[in-house]
């Protein structure tokens, strides 16, 4: 609960831009700015990593919010704050965007070597620390006397290992410790390949909204960390692993007064209502073991809604995107904010990602769907990986072509903008498995507003990687693997064929068709976010 000061500090800061004014760098050399009990309180900075949306990181707020509960003093660092923009993930495409997306999912054998040049190419482009970024850490590293943070916090998704080192590296040349953490380090082989970053004082492979102060505490106090669990020493010792997160009405409302409100396009708010995925079977999904995603949990449908309307009242907006695996796992919860949101903040809009799966109830019938929209649904993703009923059944996953059909019908009727997820390239695609996604994309073209089309990655720790490390003889030749981004590069072992080629284009050409519209007005809002 919190006290009447906290209070007051979050209806103060509820829509200020980000920490780390000239003021504030100016007063850090105030030696009477000192804590009143630097015993008990220590000083965080935090730097957020992610500059692929335009609007504030989930990770990041929790985390704010769980040590500002505690007393302690947080600093953040934005990249948008600092003159990083944005990347747009989706967007009204171009011819362009076609002609490169044809070369990135190309399987002609005399482009392969030239493709995989330009992929890392692209990665290694998009991976570079932005030097705004380094300059305000520096700044904020340098603070003078009891301003100085006692600790730097790095909330880090795997491809965010060139600017982890580079700021570890500043932070150990000032003798400031570094905890490092994400989705993904509950994994052994990635924590193992992480664990070597100079400067780096600990990785945390755990859902830490609750137990961050007491692992900075610990830290800061000179005490053991592994007593602690799911943390990685730089010299391999690793305490027991974290176990999911439970009792989740208990996670701290997310504290994003430090995002530069100002500087986003349209407020929205980040919400999360569970961990996890209820279905939790499908061969390809790597979000299900990261530290968030190991089982379903969910929340209770009036915590999230007494949630949405503070940050309402925060922040000054009725715009928020659920971030859940899956906003239907447990149909009550879709159901909830349907027929509740508008009660506690009027006018309010949203969108979600959902499963389309078999359960005779699964929350996503046209009824359903009619209400959502009368309560202020706008979008709605969901993965329908490919038109090809072979092709679902050997992901295991759990859905069928006249199912997804049926949902995207419902939802266009409804009035809701549609976006969906596919992949070429699964172990054991035909040319008629293609053939059939180019027919479903052409047939339901009409009712989809963007599709969102990749070549198959092969994520190490997912179950599909794990059966092929039980067998040789399969579809795909391992070339490389990258423990570090926890995954692999590979090869089709058999050659695609023309047939096969010819039907990829003929998707591709209707995917392009649809991306180059734009949005239903009622979304477009919305664009680019999911």
């Amino acid at each position: 609960m919190k006290t009447l000061g906290q209070e007051t500090r979050l209806r103060a800061r509820s829509v200020r831009p980000a920490v780390l004014s000239e003021a504030a760098i100016a007063d850090a050399t105030d030696p009477h700015a000192a804590d009143p009990n630097p015993r008990t309180t220590f000083r965080v900075l935090i730097v957020d990593l992610n500059n692929f949306t335009s609007f504030p990181t989930l990770a990041i707020g929790l985390l704010s919010a769980a040590l500002r509960n505690r007393g302690h003093s947080v600093d953040m660092i934005s990249p948008l704050s600092f003159g990083v923009p944005a990347v747009v993930r989706e967007r009204r495409e171009t011819l362009l965007d076609h002609v490169l997306r044809r070369v990135h999912l190309s399987d002609w054998a005399p482009v392969l070597g030239l493709r995989d040049r330009l992929r890392r190419l692209r990665r290694g482009r998009s991976a570079r620390p932005h030097p705004s970024v380094l300059r305000t850490t520096v700044a904020a590293l340098e603070h003078a006397g009891h301003r100085r943070p006692d600790v730097v916090l790095l909330s880090a998704y795997l491809q965010h290992h060139r600017i982890v080192r580079a700021i570890a590296g500043l932070a150990q040349a000032r003798g400031i410790p570094v905890l490092l953490g994400g989705p993904m380090f509950n994994l052994t082989d990635v924590a193992q390949a992480w664990r070597d970053v100079p400067g780096l004082t600990a990785i945390v492979g755990a859902e830490a909204d609750r137990d961050v102060p007491g692992i900075v505490e610990t830290l800061c106090r000179g005490g053991d960390l592994l007593a602690h669990a799911g943390v990685v020493l730089p010299d391999g010792r690793r305490s027991v692993p974290a176990a999911p997160l439970r009792n989740l009405d208990d996670t701290p409302v997310p504290d994003f007064a430090d995002f530069p409100w100002d500087r986003y396009p349209v407020r929205i708010v980040p919400v999360m209502t569970g961990r996890g995925c209820q279905w939790d079977k499908c061969l390809f999904c790597s979000d299900v073991i990261s530290a968030s995603g190991r089982t379903f949990r969910t929340r209770s449908v009036e915590n999230v809604l007494s949630e949405l309307r503070e940050q309402a009242r925060r922040h000054g907006t009725s715009n928020f995107l659920f971030l859940d695996l899956k906003l239907n796992s447990w149909p009550g919860m879709i159901r909830g904010i349907a027929r509740g949101l508008e009660r506690h903040v009027p006018g309010a809009q949203w969108v979600g990602t959902v499963h389309v799966d078999g359960r005779a109830d699964n929350g996503l019938s046209r009824a359903d769907l009619d209400a959502a929209v009368a309560g202020g649904m706008r979008r709605i993703s969901f993965g329908l990986e490919s038109g090809s009923q072979r092709l679902l059944d050997a992901m295991r996953k759990g859905s069928t072509v006249e199912g997804n059909s049926r949902f995207i019908r419902d939802a266009h009727a409804a009035g809701l903008s549609i976006r969906c997820t596919m992949f070429k390239g699964f172990p054991g695609e035909t040319a008629e498995d293609m053939d059939r996604t180019a027919e479903f994309l052409a047939e339901h073209a009409p009712f989809l507003d963007r599709v969102r089309f990749n070549d198959f990655s092969l994520q190490t720790g997912t179950p599909i990687w794990r059966a092929m490390q039980e067998k040789s003889d399969g579809a795909l030749s391992i070339v490389a693997r990258h423990d570090r981004e926890a995954h692999a590069t590979y090869r089709q072992r058999e050659v695609r064929s023309r047939a096969y080629r010819a039907a990829k284009g003929r998707a591709l050409g209707v995917v392009y068709a649809i991306n180059s519209r734009p949005l239903r007005n009622a979304a477009r809002q919305f664009d680019g976010l999911m």
